[in-house]
């Protein structure tokens, strides 16, 4: 037995352990680049209050009144009007979409009950289904609408209570009137579940068997790359369908998340979801060679994902380059899809561009996880 401290041994061990850790590549890069990441898109890309909110105008005048109230919204730097429409079926349907988050709605007299003083109204449409993105956009409609009118009329400036009695603002807090925010977060929940569980349980698929030393028996059957895949896989989907019906009736039973839209459609769009999810968990199998690295490299999938898809903070609240970024993730368009069928009821046609967006994820990671299986153990 040795006695006594020692500075030599002390440092062979140092030495080792930095030699085990430069080997272990995956975990440095971990260590370095998860917390360079977090301070990036926590600095960065995190804003609880958005601007610059996608908005439509519904309008078939270009008076001067008219235009001035667009200017006063576009000022409080919350609007932006991509879209001017002329009919409300426009305009409902890039509501249902998620195009915009606002329609605005002038009526064609507006600026003849401006000059009687007859109390004008108009209406703004906001998609309250994130009732974060809404809210700051609306405090500041009543003031400003009528200070600027107030401006446009040439009259001296009024109290509080003779401004608002020129302009009736009316707001309608659309498929989530009351800003209940479990009806944004508990159908996002299903999202960020499966993609936790199934993603970080695949992706330990291959990397399990080379660790328990039977990766050689798995090669040695007469079975191909893909029905090796397969038979990695579809027991996770089985695992995906539990938890799914357990959240659906939970937001229905204990959180009274309402459903408006088709079942169909929406168990659809969760089952595109789940396959691109065991796709991406195999894919990270077949890069890791423990299932430590498999773990790391799955929580580095997932990091950003729950960051930047909209879940946590609102996705157009971040500036242009994150939300390039959170396009590139499939859970930015599972998190669309549920929100638009549940509480908008949206049909395919309003959920087409993430549906599409998540089979080409599917195709894309079933063909990448095919391409890097590795059919020997060099």
């Amino acid at each position: 037995m040795t006695w006594g401290f020692s500075l030599t041994r002390l440092m062979a061990i140092l030495v080792k352990e930095i030699i085990q850790m430069k080997r272990d590549r995956i975990t440095l890069a971990m260590m370095l680049g998860v917390p360079l990441m977090q301070l990036i898109l926590f600095g960065f890309a995190i804003n609880n209050d958005p601007k610059q909110l996608p908005a439509a105008l519904v309008t078939t005048s270009q008076d001067h009144f008219t235009r001035a109230m667009v200017s006063a919204l576009e000022i409080t730097g919350y609007y932006r009007f991509d879209h001017i429409v002329s009919s409300a079926t426009e305009a409902e349907n890039l509501i249902e979409n998620g195009t915009v988050s606002f329609v605005v709605t002038i009526p064609s007299d507006f600026a003849s009950r401006m000059r009687r003083g007859d109390r004008p109204q108009i209406l703004i449409e906001a998609d309250a289904t994130d009732p974060s993105v809404a809210s700051g956009a609306i405090s500041t409609l009543s003031t400003v609408a009528a200070q600027a009118l107030t401006r446009e009329l040439g009259v001296e400036a009024q109290t509080r209570q003779n401004q608002n009695s020129q302009l009736e603002v009316v707001v309608h807090r659309r498929y989530n009137p009351e800003g209940i925010t479990q009806y944004n977060i508990v159908p996002g929940l299903l999202g960020v579940i499966l993609q936790m569980t199934l993603v970080m349980m695949t992706s330990m698929a291959l990397t399990r068997e080379i660790e328990r030393g039977t990766m050689e028996n798995l090669l040695a059957m007469p079975a191909t790359s893909l029905e090796i895949m397969l038979g990695k896989i579809l027991p996770y989907l089985g695992i995906g369908a539990v938890q799914v019906a357990l959240v659906l009736v939970a937001a229905r039973v204990l959180f009274d998340v309402p459903f408006v839209g088709s079942l169909g459609l929406l168990l659809f769009g969760v089952f595109v979801f789940v396959l691109t999810l065991v796709f991406m968990g195999y894919t990270i199998s077949t890069l890791a060679r423990t299932q430590m690295q498999a773990m790391q490299l799955a929580f580095f999938v997932f990091l950003p994902s729950l960051l930047l898809s909209g879940f946590m903070f609102p996705f157009r609240g971040m500036p242009v380059w994150a939300q390039v970024l959170g396009e590139l993730l499939p859970l930015t368009h599972f998190l669309r899809l549920i929100r638009a069928v549940m509480l908008k009821g949206a049909d395919y046609a309003a959920v087409s561009a993430p549906m599409a967006a998540l089979i080409l994820f599917a195709i894309a990671y079933a063909l990448l996880a095919l391409l890097r299986f590795r059919n020997t153990l060099d």
